[in-house]
């Protein structure tokens, strides 16, 4: 997998579900998202290019200023990857982090994320 590809297109997702600009948010969830993709988060879930975008506004409403950024590298196999991320305030101060789980179509499109939030949980001894 070609990982400079990866990483542009999950940053450009990132910065897209906090893009305040509706139709700017909607152009780059088309660009990069499968038009049946899969968004499923804790508290959420979203299909679709409109849906998807109508979901980052409610989070948007919910957090207003902030903005993600991913804080991991991309661990990627087939059509799989995985990389870790943070929601930040206006002053670059985390307020939640996770994990996000995601499943790519044949064209290198997103399908589907599955949102993890917060560290993971130890195991019971």
């Amino acid at each position: 997998m070609n990982v400079p590809a990866l990483e542009t297109l999950v940053d450009t997702w990132l910065a897209a579900y906090c893009d305040a600009d509706a139709g700017r948010r909607l152009a780059a969830i088309r660009e990069g998202w499968h038009p049946e993709g899969r968004l499923v988060d804790p508290p959420m879930e979203a299909r679709g290019h409109q849906g998807i975008s109508d979901l980052a506004a409610t989070l948007q409403s919910q957090f207003p200023g902030h903005r993600f950024e991913r804080s991991t590298a991309i661990d990627a196999h087939h059509q799989s990857l995985r990389y870790g991320w943070r929601l930040l305030d206006g002053k670059g101060a985390a307020v939640l982090e996770g994990v996000d789980l995601v499943d790519l179509d044949v064209d290198g499109r997103i399908a589907r994320v599955v949102g993890f939030f917060g560290a993971q949980p130890a195991a019971r001894p």
